[in-house]
């Protein structure tokens, strides 16, 4: 379990880095006429922050080299 966790910090961090960013985004720019789809409720908000943070830092985790190898061995 504490390898999972440690091979994913990158996206715990920008999940909780974006969960942040999203809810201050709608505190701050928000949606006045409540019809906009993410920035109306602050749940959608900072679950969209959170998505979107956890897959930018996801994009600068290393890949293990010994997996990538075997995997294109296979092939």
């Amino acid at each position: 379990m504490k390898k999972w966790f440690k091979n994913n910090l990158l996206y715990f961090i920008g999940a909780a880095a974006g969960a942040v960013a999203g809810y201050i985004y709608w505190q701050q720019v928000g949606c006045s006429s409540g019809t906009c789809a993410i920035t109306s409720k602050p749940l959608n908000s900072t679950l969209y922050g959170a998505l979107m943070g956890a897959l930018l830092l996801g994009m600068f985790k290393k890949e293990n080299k010994e997996k990538v190898t075997q995997n294109k061995n296979d092939i």
